[in-house]
C-alpha cells in the first residue's frame, strides 16, 4: 500500500526545455539564468545519478514490479488455501480479502469513477426509472412504509425458540418506533429532519444487522474480524509481558489488560494513517455514507471513522474544518462518539468474554445509526462548508511524520497521552459516583432502603426503556441498572457485571445480547467531559458551541445505541 506522501511522485514537465532529472524551483530558476549567462555544463553523469538515488526514490520507481509481486504472492496463497484448506479454514474470508486486495491494487492505476459508470449506467435504467415514475411527495412516505415492512418481514418470519417469540420481537420494533417519535418530538427543528437520512439510516442499520445475526457469510466474515482483534490484543500482551512478568497474562485488571491494548492499537493506527491506508478506508466508507444518506463530507468522514480510531481521534481527521463547522456537525461528530466504541478498547471487551459478533456488529451499526438520530434531535439549518465533497485535508501545522517509525513511535507516545486520560476519567468518575452513592446509602438507611445508589435509581428510571428494548420480562430490571452502569460510571463497568457478577451472568441469552448491544458505546458522563475537551482544544474559538449541544449530543448517542439494541431484539434467533 502506497504512503501519502506517493501523490507527489509525479511531477508534469511542460516544458521541452527541461531537463530529464527534478529540480527545485528556486534551483530551477537559477540554472536556467545560469545557461541564459553561457554556463555549458553538461547534465549530470550517471555516476552522479547514482549518487543522487535514494532508497525512496527507487522504492517509488519499482512500484508496479511490487504490485504485480504483491499480487502473484496472494493469488498463488489463495489457490492453495482454496486447494488444500477449504474445510478446515474456510474459503469465503479469504476470498473475500483477496478481492479486496486486487480491487485495492487496481484501483492505484484506474479511477474509480470509471469503474462506476456501468454501476450508474445499470442504476438510471432500472431502479431510477422507477423512483421517477412515483410522484416526489409520495417518496419518503413509500420509503418509510417499505423500510416498515422490511422490520416486520425479517423480525415475524423465523420461528419462534425459548425466550424469543415474535411477541417480544413485536416489542423491539415498538421501541424503535418510540425512540423515532421520542427524539423528533424533541427535535430543534421537526420541520427541517431530513426524513431521507433517518429512513435510509435505519434501514442501513437493519441490514447490516440481518447480514451479522441471520446469515453464515455474515457470521464468519465478523468472526473473522473479532478473531482479529483478539489476535491484536494477544500482541499488546507480549509486550506487557516483555516488561513485567509471564504471570500477568493471569491478571484481568483494567490497568494491565485494556490499557496496553489501546496503547499498542494507537500507535498502529498513526502508522496506518503514515502509509495512507486508514485514510484509504475511512474515506471509502464516508463516500458510500455520503452519497446514500445525504450528510455532509465532514460529518461523513467522523461517523465513518469513529468505530476505528475514537471519539477523540476520528474528530482530528477534520481539524482543519473544525471552527468553521455548524451547530447541527458539531452536534453529529459527538453524537457519533457516544454512539460506539472504539477499536481501541473493542479488543479489549472481546478480551473478556464478550460475545464478538455483537461488539464489532455494533460498532459499524452505529454509523447509520448515530447519523440518523443526529439529524432527528439537531438538523442542519445552515449552508455546511463540505456538502458535496469527502475529503480527508492536510493539516501542515500538526501531525507531519517523516517516516513510518516517526509515526509508530507519535502513536505510542499518542496512545500513553489518551490511556493516561481514560485512567484519569475512569478513576475521578468512578469515585464521585461511589461518593454520591455513599450519601445515598446513608440516607437511605433513614427509609429503611440501605442499597441506595444512582444504579438502584437508574435500575427503577430505565425499566421503561429497557422493555421497550424486548428483553425478558425476568431481566428488564438487570438491564435497566446495566445500561445506568454504563451512563454513570462507564461501558467497561457495566460489561465487567455482565461477565462477573450475579445476578447477570444468569439472564438469558437474549437479554446477555441486547444488554451487550444496549451498552455498547461511549455515552456516559466521563465520556462528556472529554469530547468537550478535546474537540475545545482542537477548535478553542468554538468551545461554548460545543458545550451548548454537548448534553443534547450525549443524550443522542445514548438513544442511538439503544437503537442498536432494538434492532438486536428484532433478529436474536439463538444464543451464538
Amino acid at each position: 500500500m502506497e504512503s501519502k506522501h506517493d501523490d507527489k511522485e509525479t511531477n508534469v514537465i511542460t516544458s521541452t526545455q527541461a531537463p530529464q532529472y527534478n529540480l527545485d524551483p528556486e534551483k530551477q530558476s537559477s540554472r536556467v539564468g545560469s545557461i541564459q549567462e553561457g554556463d555549458d555544463r553538461q547534465p549530470r553523469t550517471w555516476r552522479q545519478q547514482l549518487r543522487g538515488l535514494t532508497f525512496g526514490n527507487v522504492w517509488r520507481k519499482i512500484r508496479v514490479f511490487r504490485y504485480i509481486f504483491l499480487w502473484l504472492l496472494f493469488t498463488t496463497w489463495l489457490i492453495y488455501g482454496i486447494v488444500y484448506h477449504r474445510d478446515d479454514y474456510g474459503w469465503l474470508v479469504p476470498t473475500l480479502f483477496y478481492i479486496g486486495l486486487c480491487m485495492r491494487l487496481f484501483f492505484n492505476w484506474v479511477p474509480s469513477r470509471l469503474a462506476m459508470i456501468p454501476i450508474r449506467w445499470v442504476w438510471q435504467h432500472t431502479a431510477f426509472k422507477v423512483y421517477e415514475a412515483i410522484p416526489s411527495k409520495l417518496h419518503q412516505p413509500l420509503a418509510a412504509l417499505v423500510t416498515l415492512a422490511v422490520f416486520l418481514i425479517g423480525s415475524f418470519v423465523p420461528e419462534e425458540t425459548g425466550d424469543n417469540t415474535r411477541a417480544k420481537r413485536a416489542v423491539s420494533i415498538f421501541g424503535l418506533l418510540v425512540m423515532i417519535l421520542l427524539l423528533a418530538v424533541t427535535s430543534r427543528d421537526f420541520k427541517r429532519i431530513p426524513w431521507h437520512t433517518v429512513i435510509g439510516g435505519m434501514l442501513t442499520q437493519y441490514i447490516i444487522a440481518v447480514f451479522v445475526l441471520r446469515t453464515q457469510a455474515g457470521y464468519d466474515i465478523f468472526s473473522f474480524i473479532s478473531g482479529l482483534a483478539r489476535t491484536l490484543l494477544g500482541f499488546a500482551t507480549d509486550g506487557l509481558v516483555f516488561l513485567t512478568t509471564e504471570e500477568v497474562r493471569n491478571i484481568h485488571w483494567f490497568l494491565v489488560s485494556v490499557v496496553p491494548a489501546i496503547i499498542f492499537f494507537i500507535a498502529l493506527v498513526q502508522l496506518l494513517y503514515h502509509i495512507g491506508l486508514l485514510q484509504w478506508t475511512i474515506v471509502k466508507f464516508a463516500t458510500f455514507f455520503f452519497w446514500t444518506l445525504r450528510v455532509s463530507g465532514a460529518e461523513a468522514v467522523v461517523a465513518a471513522a469513529t468505530p476505528f480510531i475514537g471519539q477523540g481521534e476520528s474528530a482530528m481527521l477534520i481539524r482543519p474544518f473544525i471552527s468553521r463547522l455548524t451547530l447541527a456537525e458539531l452536534h453529529q461528530i459527538m453524537t457519533c462518539g457516544f454512539a460506539t466504541i472504539a477499536g481501541s478498547v473493542l479488543v479489549a471487551y472481546i478480551g473478556l468474554g464478550l460475545n464478538p459478533q455483537a461488539l464489532v456488529s455494533s460498532c459499524i451499526m452505529s454509523i447509520p445509526a448515530s447519523l440518523a438520530v443526529s439529524k432527528l434531535r439537531y438538523p442542519e439549518t445552515e449552508e455546511t462548508m463540505t456538502s458535496g465533497k469527502v475529503e480527508i485535508p492536510e493539516d501542515e501545522d500538526e501531525g507531519r511524520t517523516v517516516n513510518a517509525l516517526h509515526a509508530f513511535s507519535n502513536g505510542a507516545w499518542l496512545g500513553i497521552k489518551i490511556g493516561a486520560t481514560i485512567i484519569a476519567s475512569l478513576l475521578c468518575v468512578i469515585a464521585l459516583v461511589a461518593l454520591v452513592d455513599g450519601f445515598l446509602g446513608w440516607w437511605g438507611k433513614y427509609y429503611d432502603v440501605p442499597q441506595l445508589s444512582l444504579t438502584y435509581l437508574l435500575g427503577y428510571i430505565l425499566w421503561v426503556p429497557s422493555w421497550l428494548l424486548g428483553v425478558s420480562d425476568r431481566d428488564v430490571h438487570n438491564v435497566a441498572r446495566l445500561i445506568g452502569m454504563k451512563i454513570i460510571a462507564n461501558e467497561y463497568v457495566a460489561f465487567n457485571s455482565l461477565k462477573t457478577m450475579e445476578p447477570y451472568i444468569s439472564m438469558t441469552p437474549r437479554s446477555q445480547l441486547i444488554a451487550t448491544y444496549a451498552c455498547c458505546g461511549f455515552g456516559n458522563v466521563s465520556s462528556l467531559g472529554i469530547q468537550i475537551g478535546i474537540l475545545s482544544q482542537l477548535a478553542p474559538k468554538r468551545a461554548g458551541d460545543v458545550v451548548k449541544v454537548a448534553v443534547s449530543a450525549l443524550f443522542s448517542g445514548v438513544l442511538a445505541t439503544l437503537t442498536s439494541a432494538s434492532v438486536a431484539g428484532m433478529l436474536f434467533v439463538h444464543a451464538s
